[in-house]
């Protein structure tokens, strides 16, 4: 083999590897823009859910919020109500003295 052939072969390698480095054209998929769609329509799906899950659980609390409430004036009713039946009994033994 001669210097030029040698040459040639470099050159002809080097050719063909800058070749398999060249961007190659990509096949498009003409199922991408279901795909993303599908995507899209899985988030908004699961974004739904998450936010009725966010909701009841806002609801739950404030049910129970107001359960307390209604528990702790029942409470306050029943200790004024105890309170003015202990002065009445206090008062009527008073009478009687």
């Amino acid at each position: 083999m001669t210097y030029t052939e040698r040459q040639e072969a470099s050159a002809a390698a080097k050719k063909a590897m800058l070749e398999r480095l060249k961007p190659r054209p990509h096949v498009i998929d003409p199922d991408l823009e279901a795909r993303k769609a599908a995507a899209a329509a899985e988030l908004e799906a699961v974004r739904a859910a998450r936010n009725a899950e966010r909701a009841a659980e806002a609801e739950r609390l404030r049910l129970e919020d107001e359960a307390f409430t209604q528990e702790a004036r029942e409470l306050e009713l029943r200790a004024r109500q105890k309170e003015a039946r202990d002065l009445r009994y206090i008062a009527r033994k008073q009478k009687r003295k």
